[in-house]
């Protein structure tokens, strides 16, 4: 490998990935289409600078073992099991439903049921980035229907797990019957999922630990990279089995220890640099030559992707007694391919299953599919009120229904925002603050960075998250996105001006309350959005100056002319402190 031509690529492939990513944000859009969009501007197709696509796949190899990694990372049984009634039996039939279409379209073509069989599977498997941005976007990520879109993607995700594992054994390099062949791998996969689960289970977590007491947080990421890889890597020349899957059950291990939020939080810089630059590798894949020349396969792709798809998705949805609402709005979500599409069909090409033609088609049809799902998802809402003017058609759609989306009153119960509270830190003023807000009917979630802290803490009875105040799943974990006031109570919070900016973003109507230590930071913190910030200087300076008038002997009205006066000089024409407002009181039982 040339040195010259790994910093190039490294260089223009990110370069462009950001200027395009940006824009498609900027337009609304998902920056995967930007990704996909610099795959195009640096791959051979197109006039000028040109990436080595040898160098980018390699890379990309990497970004598919971190995706893999964060999908078992994230993946909860108990999430799966909540909606399973939906999502598993909905998964299975759409799934087979959009292999059945993709492959059809694949013969129709001339590229034979094989490649259709590992086509129509590439079409039937939805972006999970995508799709919880358009949740978010909606508001609509914690409710039935996000709930019902996710546990939907989960069993999808799993079931790309299992191609992943059989492609290479149907269509690989074998001695003997597939028969035979796919009985060894089975093996293969029982007696490396025994080892990870049980000794990875064991093993893992007591390294993290060892690891996370050093509060070296280089030493943390460096750990999770060197797990993640090792086992990837382990799985494949111990055990003869895809990377993908090794990295999957590593997550999966990790996931189920408590180190899974901050392992997350820690990973995902690296994630999402790779898988950067999986998507810039697929672009650089697509010919528009080819595309000109033979555009129906991408319009007939489309069709599966955008309609085929969702009404699969509709039909499940309404059978299961679901109201209209929810059944548009799954359908729609799902109207789209991603990640895991590309993935599929790279290992399709590798072994020579899949022709030129159908990665031209599949990265047209994510562009365009993913760049629409937005706009399509904002219409549900019209298109219902519209069938409720349609009588007969409402009640037939809704013939089924009964009313509920699936879940008891117990599942659905959400505590009121103003009754929840986010507290980050646990020292000295945190536990006060803790005690404070429980004695007055509000729930406390506390953000901790000390592992023994954190497990005391839910010993106790408490809401506790070990994890990184400053990163976006730390705060979503601890439930800021629902909660009615965030506090910042340790006054050494290491970018405590991001704490506020994420909460302020995730909740826009939350009320941020933040501690510091001196004066000067308290401008940078109302910048980013808090509503009071305490300064420990100020406070002792108002607290020694009120001591030393009362042992002079001044009266009540000197003192509090003389607080308000110093106030004046140490806090300045900064935005002062809020008064303390009463505790709500405590919903009735």
């Amino acid at each position: 490998m040339n040195h010259a031509d790994l910093i190039f690529t490294l260089t223009g492939g990110l370069s462009a990935a950001l200027v395009l990513g940006y824009l498609t944000h900027r337009l609304g859009l998902s920056p995967i289409v930007g990704y996909l969009l610099a795959g195009i501007a640096v791959g051979p197709s197109t006039p000028g600078f040109v990436a080595d696509r040898h160098i980018a796949e390699q890379l990309a190899e990497v970004g598919v073992i971190l995706l893999m990694f964060g999908v078992g990372l994230h993946f909860h049984l108990d999430e799966l099991l909540a909606v399973r009634r939906i999502a598993l039996p909905g998964a299975v039939v759409q799934s087979l439903a959009a292999t059945g279409l993709g492959a059809a379209v694949a013969v129709a073509f001339g590229w034979g049921w094989t490649a259709g069989v590992v086509y129509g599977l590439a079409l039937s498997v939805a972006s999970t980035v995508v799709l919880t941005r358009v949740l978010s976007d909606a508001n609509e990520l914690h409710t039935p229907t996000g709930h019902i879109a996710i546990g939907w993607l989960v069993v999808e995700d799993l079931f790309t797990v299992l191609v992943l594992v059989l492609l290479p054994v149907l269509f690989g390099e074998k001695e003997g019957s597939i028969g035979w062949a796919i009985a060894l791998a089975g093996l293969k996969i029982a007696a490396l999922i025994a080892l990870t689960i049980p000794v990875g289970g064991r093993v893992i977590p007591w390294l993290l630990d060892r690891v996370a007491a050093t509060k070296s947080r280089e030493l943390f990421t460096l750990t999770v990279l060197v797990v993640v890889l090792g086992i990837a890597v382990g799985s494949a020349e111990f055990f003869g089995v895809s990377m993908a899957l090794g990295a999957f059950l590593a997550g999966m291990v990790v996931g189920r220890s408590e180190f899974s939020l901050r392992a997350a939080a820690d990973a995902l810089p690296m994630r999402d640099a790779f898988a950067v630059l999986f998507f810039v590798s697929v672009g650089m894949l697509f010919d528009p030559v080819a595309f000109a020349a033979a555009p129906w396969i991408t319009v007939a792709t489309l069709a599966v992707v955008m309609v085929g798809k969702p009404l699969a998705a509709l039909v499940i949805v309404l059978l299961f007694g679901y109201p209209v609402r929810v059944a548009l709005s799954v359908a729609v979500a799902l109207g789209q391919i991603g990640e895991f599409s590309f993935i599929l069909a790279a290992m399709g090409a590798t072994l020579k299953v899949l022709p030129a033609e159908a990665t031209n088609a599949l990265v047209a049809a994510a562009i365009l599919s993913i760049s629409v799902n937005p706009l399509l998802y904002g219409g549900v809402k019209p298109v219902e009120r519209w069938l409720t003017r349609q009588p007969r058609l409402w009640r037939w759609l809704n013939a089924r229904s009964s009313g509920s989306v699936g879940y008891s009153p117990e599942t659905l119960a959400e505590t009121e925002p103003r009754y929840r509270a986010v507290v980050v830190g646990y020292g000295p003023v945190g536990r006060t603050l803790v005690r404070l807000l429980r004695e007055n009917g509000i729930e406390p979630t506390i953000i901790e960075m000390n592992l023994e802290t954190v497990r005391g803490l839910r010993d106790g009875g408490f809401s506790a998250v070990y994890g990184d105040a400053t990163q976006l799943a730390t705060l979503k974990q601890a439930g800021a996105d629902r909660s009615g006031s965030l506090f910042l109570t340790a006054s050494s919070v290491a970018g405590a001006e991001e704490v506020v900016r994420l909460a302020r973003e995730l909740n826009p109507s939350v009320r941020v309350l933040a501690r510091t230590a001196y004066l000067r930071q308290r401008h940078e913190l109302f910048a980013a959005g808090a509503d009071a910030v305490f300064a420990g200087e100020g406070e002792i300076a108002l607290a020694m100056n009120e001591t030393v008038l009362r042992e002079l002997g001044a009266t009540p009205d000197q003192i509090d002319r003389e607080r308000e006066r110093v106030r004046a000089e140490l806090f300045g024409d900064a935005v002062p402190p809020a008064p303390p407002q009463e505790a709500p009181a405590p919903p009735s039982t």
